[in-house]
């Protein structure tokens, strides 16, 4: 029995539509649902599964390629939010009703472990082939029969056929195989003349077989509750009702200069110095303001109103990388401030049709320290980044459903959000022009740490500062895995580096080099003549292999040297799974931040790790990642150093003991904190 699915269901997706990605799982509840059973236990939970997956699957359709099987990316987000739903424990009240009343099928399963579990019943319950179900799981489709072999080993026992079956370990890789009817002819034939001569085969081959068609013919007679999909399809026709309720305003431009104004209006026409004054006047974000004062957009004030929050767009600036949004909320009815963050109840409803979605724009964290957002208690000022347009001019539609409670400062420093939204409606479409960019070429080269590195192109976009470079990658015992910048000085004007900015990106034909580009802020300047740039870490993976023997019958703490340092191996255990500690605690002058490692090398084994680490800044000060509430940014020259290694080892064959024989370290990872400052030279 090979397992196998409808490759013809191709189903015509409606990339606005909600209710399409309904039908489609209506339509598919049948292969869904058992693979939901894996997870969970009530109607409630299974609802509200499949509609948050539904959301999901709407709300990131806009990434799917259209190479892309809709089928095994819409069955890899399912899966995720399952796997979600075991650690959610708000999830635990949708728990307090009775279970479902599961066939004896997943009852067995539950005694599983969870990779056995989801290889079976992706496979040959849901009847995906072994190819798709070893993707959606991550592993190779050896891997996979390997689960599904150990998984139907466990579950005939919980099943009642007992565990008194000893085939032939040489023979059992080969049942599914032999089963599936894909076995080589003259294998076939040998493999047939054992199974013939040998009882114990018989039986062991039959019992497996027994258990595949159980679980087949079980998972068809699973029922599926009467009205299921009506409740979910009602849950989101209310949710769509209410977001397609428009409500907008627009306000007029309003001129504030009397007539004494005419003559500055009349002369700014032919000097351009009106741009300047007149923003300099009337707008108090200053973040937004030199935009406006460089002609890169213009003042909108589009307004809407919904549930006691005003929201107005100020401006929208659009480049070849992202579209700036400038915004105000202002709650109408109380002291709170809200922020907008995009794909989290904000979407642009004709983003498919007018927006490039293969640039990613930055990131823009609220900013609740700025003194245009300290002036009122209810009133807010950002920015948020939107995909570029494509053309030259187009109208974005904007769609906002629910705004994020910022965090009253006073309250919780270390978090901007505080959990809460406030729902409403609110839609906009804003004019958008897509302004050029300017690209410089670079010729200066130099070395980081000792690898080469080269400086290729400043890139000059309203929205950005791009500095595109290259690093050289076949270095054969030290890599420079990435580095940053703290800033650029272009023409005497400093632009700081974007925290969240930065891209590897595929622009080299040559091979020997990697080719980043990092973020600055913009530059509002003339032509660039000098460029400087102010180098702050660089990241590096150094290759250092060792091999540590290890013998369990030994007496540890054992001691070893390496890369300077005196490691320590805690214990070496054998059970299941064998266990083996290492550590490190001390880290004054250490060379290495973490290390890379692994246990008896190639062996088909599964690997478990859990750290100890600590942060030190550059003073020496230690904190505890997890129990100090500080700010990883706001630490001077942090390094993180992992202390302890618990590694976990189990053999993928069930009752089979691995015995820890010697620990491989490939290398380490390091941290170089710079204080250089490259003079780049234009082409």
């Amino acid at each position: 029995m090979v397992p196998t699915t409808n490759e013809n269901l191709i189903i015509p997706i409606d990339r606005k539509s909600v209710e399409s990605i309904a039908d489609w799982f209506d339509q598919q509840k049948n292969r869904f649902y058992p693979l939901g059973c894996t997870y969970v236990k009530t109607q409630r939970q299974m609802e509200e599964l499949f509609y948050r997956s539904i959301m999901k699957v709407h709300k990131e359709l806009h990434r799917l390629k259209g190479e892309t099987d809709f089928e095994s990316w819409v069955t890899s987000i399912f899966i995720h939010i399952c796997r979600e739903f075991t650690t959610d424990n708000s999830l635990s009240l949708l728990a307090s009703e009775e279970n479902y009343p599961h066939n004896d099928l997943f009852q067995a399963l539950d005694q599983l472990n969870m990779e056995e579990k989801e290889a079976l019943v992706l496979t040959y319950v849901s009847g995906f082939p072994y190819e798709k179900a070893a993707h959606l799981l991550q592993v190779s489709v050896e891997k996979l029969k390997e689960l599904l072999f150990s998984g139907i080993q466990s579950l005939r026992k919980e099943l009642g056929y007992g565990s008194t079956f000893h085939g032939c370990k040489e023979y059992q890789k080969d049942y599914t195989s032999y089963l599936d009817r894909t076995m080589e002819r003259s294998k076939k034939i040998e493999f047939e003349i054992h199974v013939y001569h040998c009882q114990n085969c018989q039986e062991d081959l039959g019992t497996f077989q027994d258990v595949r068609i159980y679980l087949t013919e079980q998972s068809k007679e699973l029922p599926i509750p009467t009205g299921f999909m009506k409740n979910i399809k009602a849950r989101l026709a209310e949710k769509e009702k209410k977001r397609r309720q428009k409500i907008k305003k627009r306000n007029k431009w309003v001129f504030i200069f009397a007539v004494v104004c005419t003559l500055i209006i009349g002369i700014g026409f032919f000097t351009g110095t009106f741009a300047k004054l007149y923003y300099t006047w009337t707008v108090e974000d200053q973040e937004l303001l030199p935009y406006l004062q460089h002609d890169f957009g213009e003042m909108l004030n589009l307004e809407a109103e919904s549930n006691g929050v005003k929201v107005k767009i100020k401006s929208a600036i659009s480049d070849e990388f992202q579209t700036l949004i400038f915004y105000e909320i202002e709650d109408t009815e109380a002291d709170n401030q809200y922020g907008i963050m995009f794909g989290d109840g904000v979407f642009v409803e004709n983003e498919i049709d007018l927006m490039n979605t293969d640039v990613y724009p930055l990131n823009y964290p609220p900013d609740l320290e700025s003194a245009v957002n300290k002036e009122k208690k209810n009133v807010y000022h950002g920015k948020m980044g939107l995909f570029p347009i494509r053309e030259d001019n187009g109208t974005i539609k904007l769609v906002i459903t629910q705004l994020m409670k910022l965090n009253d400062a006073s309250s919780n420093p270390d978090e901007v959000y505080d959990g809460n939204y406030k729902t409403g409606e609110w839609e906009f479409e804003i004019p958008v022009k897509k302004l050029p960019t300017k690209q410089f070429a670079l010729v200066e080269k130099i070395e980081v740490e000792g690898v080469p590195m080269r400086f290729d192109k400043l890139i000059i976009a309203p929205t950005a500062t791009i500095l595109q470079y290259s690093i050289n990658a076949i270095q054969p015992e030290k890599n420079l895995s990435s580095i940053t910048f703290d800033n650029l000085v272009v023409n005497n004007k400093r632009v700081n580096a974007d925290l969240y900015g930065g891209a590897f990106i595929d622009a080299q034909e040559d091979m020997d080099w990697s080719t980043y580009q990092a973020y600055f802020e913009p530059f509002f300047g003339k032509k660039p003549k000098e460029v400087k740039a102010q180098l702050k870490e660089a990241f590096l993976t150094v290759e250092d292999p060792k091999i540590v023997e290890l013998d369990p019958s030994q007496n540890y703490p054992q001691t070893f040297a390496y890369a300077g340092s005196t490691i320590t191996i805690e214990k070496v255990e054998i059970g299941n799974p064998s266990k083996v500690v290492i550590s490190d605690d001390n880290i004054e002058n250490r060379t290495y931040e973490t290390l890379n490692l692994g246990i008896n090398g190639d062996e088909n084994i599964e690997m478990g790790m859990k750290n100890d680490s600590v942060i030190v800044d550059k003073n020496g000060n230690k904190y505890d990642p997890i129990d100090d509430l500080v700010k990883y940014e706001e630490i001077e020259q942090p390094r993180y150093f992992v202390t302890k290694y618990d590694i976990s080892l189990q053999s993928d064959k069930a009752g089979e003991e691995v015995v820890p024989k010697r620990l491989e370290i490939y290398g380490y990872n390091t941290t170089k904190y710079l204080n250089d400052v490259v003079k780049i030279s234009l082409d």
